[in-house]
C-alpha cells in the first residue's frame, strides 16, 4: 500500500475494516479486552499512549493474544516510537504529523500512519512516503464530505485513509463505502468506562455490530 506502512500489515488492517482505539488504565484489563474484541470479530487495535498502562497492556496482549494486530497510538515524540517498538508494537499512529516522529519511525522500521487534516498535511506526509493516513478528527472537521474535497487533488496517488473521531455504528457505513477509506478508527467499540467496569460482553457486542456493518457495506 505504501513504503511507510508494511504492505501485508496494511492489507490485514484493511481486511478487518476497523481498528479499535483504546484507552487502558490498568494492564490487567488488556488481555480480557483483546479477547472480547476478537470474539466480536475485531482483530486490530490501537493502544493510545494516554495512560501509563498502555505499553504494559501492549506487552500483555502480544504475549497472550498474538492473533491480534496491536499498535500504539498518540505517539508524539521520537522517544515514544522507540518505546513502542521495544514493547512489540506492530504499527504506530499519531493524531498529527511530526516530521521527527516520522523519521524515527522510518529508522526503527515501524509502520506508521500520521494524522492529517489539510492538503498541506497530506503533502508533508508524501514527503515521508506515507500514503496510509489517519484522518482526524473526522466528524468535527467536516466528515466524509470534507475528506473527499480535501483529498481530491491527490486521488491519483492512491492515498488511503483511516478516519477517526465522531464515528459510530450509525455513520460508519457511509465512510466505508468510499473507496479512499481503508479502515475506520473505532473508539466507540470499547469506551474507557466499559473497560474499567470489565463489561467484556458489551464490548464483544459492539464489535460484532460494527463487523456486521462492515461486511454488509462491502458486499454491496
Amino acid at each position: 500500500m505504501n513504503s511507510a506502512f508494511h504492505p501485508e500489515l496494511a492489507s490485514s488492517i484493511e481486511k478487518t475494516g476497523i481498528v479499535a482505539v483504546l484507552v487502558v488504565d490498568d494492564a490487567k484489563d488488556a488481555v480480557p479486552l483483546a479477547r472480547a474484541l476478537l470474539a466480536g470479530g475485531v482483530n486490530a487495535i490501537e493502544l493510545t499512549l494516554r495512560t501509563p498502562a498502555a505499553l504494559d497492556a501492549l506487552r500483555e496482549i502480544t504475549a497472550a493474544v498474538p492473533e491480534v494486530i496491536a499498535g500504539v497510538g498518540t505517539i508524539l515524540t521520537a522517544g515514544q516510537v522507540q518505546q513502542a517498538v521495544e514493547a512489540g508494537a506492530s504499527f504506530g499512529v499519531a493524531p498529527g504529523l511530526n516530521p521527527q516522529v516520522l523519521s524515527a519511525a522510518r529508522e526503527a522500521g515501524l509502520s506508521f500512519a500520521p494524522g492529517i487534516l489539510t492538503p498541506s498535511d497530506i503533502e508533508a506526509a508524501l514527503e515521508h512516503d506515507c500514503k496510509l493516513l489517519k484522518f482526524f478528527p473526522a466528524e468535527p472537521s467536516g466528515g466524509l464530505a470534507y475528506l473527499k474535497a480535501m483529498s481530491a487533488p491527490y486521488a491519483h496517488l492512491g492515498l488511503r485513509f483511516i478516519p477517526l473521531g465522531g464515528l459510530n455504528a450509525k455513520n460508519m457505513a457511509a465512510y466505508l463505502a468510499d473507496t479512499s477509506v481503508a479502515a475506520l478508527g473505532g473508539s466507540w467499540l470499547a469506551p474507557r468506562d466499559l473497560i474499567k467496569a470489565g463489561h467484556w460482553e458489551k464490548i464483544t457486542a459492539l464489535s460484532a455490530e460494527a463487523v456486521q456493518i462492515i461486511q454488509a457495506t462491502r458486499q454491496k
